[in-house]
């Protein structure tokens, strides 16, 4: 099996993609690539059975609805409701509020952070896709899935889920490489160690393959029933609900 992991940045330059295959209780780091451009993304999820993008797959339904009704010029606050909890409906997706009740942290608002200019990227992507016949279930119901690899740290207990980008710091980073080897015998790195203790673009893409990896085998949350029209149309973070040690 061959899982993917996608960094994603709004242009190559902070682009990493990783691939592990995965064989009798054993997974190894095919590559990684930085400064990924379009082509090479595409291609390694269309090879892929699994792949995870760090990245929003939608917009919140009610911001989508709140533009449209601003440019017909008919929108309207809701009587009772504070500012900030007027906006943070707005700018919160469901799966956002999901994980921040579950993890403690909270992703970036695709509606009111710069992280929108990577999901214009990464909807793009998905328009390749289609055009080469593979649809994207923004639920994660397909190849593709939407991780959070902070979120994938923190319930696989790893006090280095953040902290570990702060430019120039590669010592916190490589105590992240060093916790990740330690609390994953099975995983062989390959040529690729070093290149993750010098980029985190290139770690947070062996995490989300890794991520991609659990929600293939079904111990990553999923929306229920009543989650999945949102889920749909604004993206769903697959969590892992079980430890590292149960991937291979």
């Amino acid at each position: 099996m061959l899982t993917v992991g996608v960094d994603l940045a709004a242009e190559a330059e902070r682009t990493a993609v990783a691939r592990i295959e995965w064989s009798s209780g054993r997974a190894r780091i095919r590559d990684v690539a930085c400064e990924a451009d379009d082509g090479i993304i595409v291609a390694a999820i269309a090879g892929a059975q699994k792949a995870g993008i760090d990245c929003p797959l939608g917009w919140p339904d009610e911001f989508v609805a709140f533009v449209a009704a601003h440019r017909a010029g008919h929108v309207a606050v809701p009587a009772g409701v504070t500012g900030r909890a007027w906006r943070r409906g707005l700018t919160l997706r469901l799966t956002d509020r999901v994980v921040r009740e579950e993890t403690g942290l909270t992703p970036l608002s695709v509606a009111a952070d710069r992280i929108g200019h990577v999901a214009l990227r990464c909807a793009g992507l998905f328009a390749q896709l289609a055009g080469q016949g593979q649809a994207v279930d923004r639920s994660g119901g397909g190849t593709v899935v939407e991780v959070y690899p902070a979120a994938s740290l923190k319930v696989w207990g790893f006090d280095r889920h953040r902290g570990y980008k702060r430019p120039g710091d590669t010592e916190a980073l490589g105590r992240l490489v060093d916790q990740l080897l330690g609390a994953a015998p099975w995983l062989d790195f390959g040529g690729t160690e070093s290149l993750c203790r010098r980029s985190h673009d290139a770690t947070d893409a062996v995490v989300a393959a890794l991520t991609a990896r659990a929600a293939s085998r079904n111990l990553a949350t999923v929306p229920r029933p009543d989650q999945e029209p949102a889920a749909r149309t604004e993206g769903w973070i697959a969590v892992p609900t079980a430890p590292l040690s149960q991937l291979p």
